[in-house]
């Protein structure tokens, strides 16, 4: 068991265990402090109740204790005569640890042991236990805050008597401030500034400490500080630190994740002068260049030296900062005028080979650049690596963009910060979420560890949309705006000018980026002309706000911390919804402006900008959807449904389709006409062919004025409507669009009446050749792919294979050109079906296990439940049964209620009976297949139900009757399948058993039947 109370309560006991309520934690505080020991009853009542202890005391303490040991099993809580004991090990309590380390730490007489007892603190001592009205829980509180200051002063002492006093100038600074009138910690300081070579900075902090003591409490001070003092006048302090080479100072962390980045930042320092790092806050600027500067120093003569210019407020601060930061003593500033910082530096370093670390540039920007300009002109061998968010702008700077951790990186780098406070994490999935969350910013991760102290990964990775809340725990000793995270961006935003600050928080509508033009329109506003968007987003970018990203005209855009920083300013402003409907419109005027060209030879151009601007139009869809505007919604969906069933979003696509319809609200009919037309292709897309489709189609016919509109969709809803009212005129609808004015229109029409004709058993090729050219000549890459892959079917039913094969390639080409993964891998399967009739299944493997892989990334249900069929035929084919009905019975659980439809039935019914051992139950099964094949209507469903009877009959024996009936389906389907192997295979049988010319008569007399007459003789029961 741990019991913490320097900084928040916490218990663990494994996990972190509840303590409920405050006299509950005051009894366990009071018990903790003194482990081991029978604390008296009377002591624990004075504790808990103070002054105001109820009448019954003692048995309302004993209540208390039996609360603790219910809440705390593992603790033991010991009952004594005379009171209680908590039985627990004096290092589990961090508080008494803490005296221990102290204790220690003075017999040591080294900073050590100090440094690891002040690292036990992580907050003022029991911050929130909450006991109310306790003197004696109060003054334990107050002595142990004491304690904690003197063991500070203890610590500085030992590290300034170590040398090392340069580096606590910042840390002693602060809390000198906190505590003005503690003379060990002004003396500390005075110290520490003398030994930077900052005296007069020393001689001034004993000037304030004399002013506040005797203001504040009539007191001079102390003999030893004014003994101190008179040790600065002399120059007898600081005189051991003359022979330094750098001020950098000992991390107490582990550096991950950056080695490559020094070696690389180190290189630029070699072969430039001038070297700035710049990235956005929190990135690691400061950390990479102290590491590279610390690799730097044994080869400069005069060492590498870092000045921090985090505090500095005026140019004029720049200079002496420098000074300070160079620990340069008067006898090395020669004869230059002490009133001018800038003369006496370029005195000092002009014959000096250093280097000098300008930390933390960005708000001081154009002093720190005309500081390094006239140092670098001056000083020969100095060398500048400067941080800052924005680079300094001198001819000649080498630039070192400091980015976000890599993946694995900044997990490592969370682990090592983390396990620091506890050592139970979690895998690494969970902290990949917090990193990726966080933008593998090294700042958001520190803050982030010190948080899994009190919380799991798993709730903290839950919690980040709320991340500024949350990461407000960063080292008390760091500077001021790395100790929370809105105050590191707090920090870049004050830096910004209006307009600056206008596109920024304009720019956290948008979703993966923005282009320029986008930009200009959504981002222009009162305060900026559009023609003025595109410096503003050069100076945001520079100022490492914003990435530019991509090849040719580059895009923008923001860290997902920026990103919710600047939308939470754009909603304090009012203008959440003012930009939500600039960014709506202007994404739905882009899609409506690609609908058409999509369509065309522009299609791969346009599909580029649609697929660079995706994550931008499903956010307006959202948002729209949000804001219940059914009108902006629809028009919207309209333009973008087919973009999204051409690359396969489909699954996205019906979601945002089918909201935006649910979404009440008036809407033009043409719009409606377009998103009904849509739906119903989404609908019918895959192996299901859902009823539901024909509710779409006529609304979409009849909103649309009977196929009157221009809109492509609306015209191909022509012969579907027909095809619901009267199939028979289905040919003549689709024939009447032969003459349409866009081609595209003609070449889809023409394509269509050749899938009907060989649904109808008629000649077709011809028909798909023709269509081929028009979109090849249209250069439509779909409309290729859809004809060269029913020719493949056609010359798969021929028997050239290899030939098939080919076409399924270039089909795969196309497709793979819009990048639809779905597509792609269903042409796959069919390809892998091909190899397997070809003989060569190692290529039927390889073309399966290829699809597998595409399937990966596909989420409609169609296009998977298509795939496996395709796996279950081919399991079939291998004789393989449990994985034939694995595979089946997982195509129909995701297409769920069109499973039920007859051409899917039939299927079904035809699987078992190739299984069925028993022939009654085989037969059953085939007169069911011909059932639901009948019921659809086409003639390949037909066509396979009748092979299906063929070898029922050749099973039975009925070897003439099986020569009938493969002649019957060769009738129905126009032309012999020989992609089907079952044909061939019952065939070759039939004809062994009858000879070639009882076979050839029995097929005639099969050709001359009807196939519902034919197949009745296998099917009746014997």
């Amino acid at each position: 068991m741990q019991i913490k109370i320097l900084g928040p309560f916490e218990v663990r006991d494994g996990d972190v265990a509840d303590v409920p309520g405050a006299r509950l934690r005051g009894l366990l505080v009071a018990l903790a402090l003194r482990p081991g020991q029978v604390v008296p009853r009377a002591a624990l009542i004075d504790w808990i109740w103070g002054e105001h202890p109820p009448a019954d005391a003692a048995n309302a303490l004993q209540r208390l204790v039996s609360r603790l040991r219910k809440a705390l099993p593992g603790a033991v809580v010991e009952g004594v005569t005379d009171g209680y004991r908590l039985a627990v090990d004096a290092d589990a309590v961090d508080a008494v640890r803490f005296e221990r380390l102290v204790a220690q730490a003075r017999e040591d007489r080294g900073p050590g042991r100090l440094r690891e007892a002040l690292e036990l603190w992580r907050g003022p001592a029991m911050q929130d236990v909450g006991l109310q009205d306790s003197e004696a829980f109060e003054a334990a509180a107050t002595r142990l805050e004491a304690l904690r200051l003197a063991a500070l002063e203890d610590r500085f002492e030992a590290e300034l008597d170590l040398g090392r006093g340069a580096d606590l100038v910042s840390e002693l600074t602060d809390l000198v401030a906190a505590h003005p009138v503690r003379e060990r910690l002004v003396g500390a300081l005075m110290r520490a500034l003398a030994a930077a070579g900052r005296n007069t900075e020393a001689l001034q902090a004993f000037q304030r400490i004399r002013e506040t003591l005797a203001d504040e409490l009539g007191a001079d001070p102390s003999p030893e500080l004014s003994a101190l003092h008179v040790a600065l006048l002399r120059g007898e302090v600081g005189r051991r630190e003359e022979n330094r080479k750098t001020n950098l100072r000992a991390e107490f962390t582990s550096y991950v994740g950056r080695e490559a980045d020094v070696a690389a930042v180190r290189d630029l320092v070699s072969r430039h002068r001038l070297t700035t790092l710049t990235g956005p806050g929190g990135s690691g600027k400061t950390r990479l260049a102290t590491e590279t500067a610390r690799t730097l120093v044994d080869g400069l003569h005069h060492g590498a030296w870092l000045v921090e210019l985090a505090a500095v407020g005026s140019g004029d601060d720049v200079a002496q900062a420098t000074l300070s930061g160079l620990g340069l003593r008067d006898a090395l500033l020669g004869e230059a005028s002490p009133s001018d910082p800038v003369e006496r530096l370029v005195s000092a370093v002009r014959d000096r080979e250093t280097l000098l670390v300008l930390d933390n540039c960005e708000h001081v920007i154009e002093s720190a650049a005309a500081l390094a300009h006239r140092l670098l002109g001056e000083c020969r061998g100095l060398r500048i690596l400067a941080t800052s968010r924005e680079p300094l702008g001198i001819t000649g700077e080498a630039l070192w963009p400091v980015e976000p951790l890599p993946r694995a990186e900044a997990v490592q780098l969370l682990r090592d910060r983390a396990t620091a406070g506890r050592q139970d994490l979690a895998d690494d999935r969970t902290l990949s979420r917090i990193c990726t969350a966080l933008d593998g910013m090294p700042l958001a991760i520190e803050l982030a560890a010190v948080r899994l102290r009190t919380m799991s990964a798993e709730q903290l990775a839950d919690r980040l949309d709320d991340r500024f809340r949350l990461l407000t725990g960063g080292s008390r000793t760091a500077l001021p705006r790395h100790r929370t995270l809105r105050a590191m961006v707090d920090w870049s935003w004050e830096l910004l000018s209006d307009g600056e600050r206008l596109v920024l928080s304009r720019l956290s509508v948008f979703a993966g980026g923005a282009s320029l033009e986008a930009a200009e329109r959504v981002c222009a506003g009162e305060l900026v002309d559009e023609y003025e968007v595109l410096d503003l987003l050069a100076a945001l970018s520079d100022k490492s706000l914003l990435v530019a990203f991509g090849e040719g005209a580059p895009r923008y855009r923001m860290l997902g911390t920026i990103k919710e920083y600047g939308a939470a300013r754009l909603a304090e402003a009012g203008e959440t919804e003012l930009a939500r409907q600039a960014h709506l419109a202007y994404f739905t005027e882009l899609a409506e402006n690609a609908e058409p060209r999509l369509r065309r030879g522009e299609q791969l151009e346009w599909l580029a900008v649609l697929n660079a601007e995706h994550d931008n139009l499903v956010s307006a869809m959202r948002g729209a959807l949000a804001a219940g505007d059914a009108h902006a919604a629809m028009r919207l969906a309209a333009a973008c449904g087919w973009y999204w069933w051409l690359v396969g979003r489909k699954a996205e696509g019906m979601e945002l389709i089918a909201a935006a319809i649910a979404t009440p609200g008036e809407v033009p009919d043409d719009i409606r006409a377009i998103v009904y037309a849509l739906t119903s292709m989404f609908v019918t897309s895959g192996p299901g062919d859902m009823p539901e489709a024909a509710k779409w189609i006529h609304q979409a016919y009849e909103l649309g004025e009977h196929g009157r509109h221009r809109h492509a969709a609306l015209r191909l809803v022509v012969p579907l409507e027909m095809m619901l009212g009267d199939p028979d005129a289905l040919q003549p609808a689709w024939e009447s669009l032969l003459d349409d004015e866009d081609p595209w229109v003609r070449a889809l029409s023409r394509l269509h009446l050749g899938k009907l004709r060989m649904m109808l058993g008629q000649d077709c090729e011809s028909w798909f050749d023709e269509a081929l050219v028009e979109f090849r000549v249209l250069g439509e890459r779909f409309g290729i792919s859809f004809a060269q892959t029913e020719l493949a079917g056609c010359l798969a039913m021929r028997g050239e294979f290899a030939e098939a094969n080919e076409h399924f390639e270039q089909a795969v080409s196309v497709v793979a050109e819009l990048d639809a993964l779905d597509d792609v891998a269903q042409l796959r399967m069919r390809q892998a079906r091909l190899h397997w009739l070809a003989g060569d299944h190692d290529a039927c493997a390889a073309a399966v296990a290829e699809a597998e892989r595409l399937a990966e990334g596909v989420t409609w249900p169609g296009t998977l439940a298509s795939l496996a069929l395709v796996r279950a035929e081919l399991a079939r084919w291998n004789g393989n049964a449990q994985e034939a009905f694995d595979q089946f019975g997982h195509a129909m659980s995701l297409l769920g209620e069109e499973a039920k439809q007859p051409h899917l039935r039939a299927v079904a019914h035809d699987l078992h009976a190739w299984f069925a051992a028993d022939l009654d139950e085989a037969r059953e099964h085939r007169a069911a297949a011909c059932r639901a094949a009948e019921e659809t209507g086409r003639a390949p469903e037909i066509a396979r139900a009748v092979v299906g009877v063929a070898d029922l009959a050749l099973r039975r024996a009925q070897y003439d009757h099986a020569a009938r009936l493969l002649a019957a389906s060769t009738r129905v389907l126009g032309r012999k399948d020989l992609s089907n192997p079952d044909v061939v295979r019952i065939e070759q049988e039939a004809r062994r058993h009858l000879g070639d010319e009882a076979f050839d008569q029995a097929a005639r007399e099969g050709a001359a039947g009807v196939w519902t007459e034919l197949v009745t003789v296998p099917l009746t029961r014997v």
